[in-house]
């Protein structure tokens, strides 16, 4: 069987379109995983009482974000954006060191809605990422208002674990 120039051709696009798309998914930057991706611990955050923070984690290279929330953690009145400034402790490593994590931008809240930012940090590959036990774990300041809350234990199912 001889094959036609056009079918030539079809065969050497095929074959250079599959070679392109090798090449940019081999230089494509990968995320990097981290594990648990979720966990739960208690914060003590003053007058707004005793309450089980989730902790959402990913993790893209050496720049991770933990989303922290709890539906008890509610704005009292309405937060318009970027208005929240927040900053969040871990214990690197098994301590004594720490890691702080820092939001970049916060979203408009409504009132009796779940005040929730997502914080920024840097990690490195194998560091280990726990609540920190030692006094103002999460600092939150909303306008005028500086909401202080206090890990009372480590994280479950246990830190977080980055690539």
């Amino acid at each position: 069987m001889r094959r036609t120039t056009a079918g030539l051709r079809a065969t050497a696009t095929a074959a250079a379109c599959a070679a392109l798309l090798a090449g940019a998914v081999a230089l494509a930057p990968t995320a990097a995983a981290v594990s648990p991706d979720t966990a739960t611990a208690p914060y003590n955050c003053g007058t707004f009482g005793t309450v089980e923070l989730t902790l959402h984690a990913a993790q893209n290279g050496t720049r991770a974000t933990i989303t922290p929330g709890s539906p008890d953690l509610t704005a009292p009145v309405a937060i318009p954006a970027n208005t929240v400034s927040a900053t969040l402790r871990f214990e690197k490593n098994g301590g004594p060191g720490t890691t702080t994590f820092t939001n970049e931008s916060s979203p408009a809240i409504p009132a009796g809605f779940p005040i929730v930012v997502t914080l920024v940090g840097t990690v490195a590959p194998g560091d280990s990422l726990d609540s920190y036990l030692g006094g103002g774990s999460l600092r939150m300041s909303i306008g005028a208002a500086l909401v202080t809350c206090d890990a009372l234990a480590k994280q479950t199912p246990g830190p977080f674990v980055f690539d």
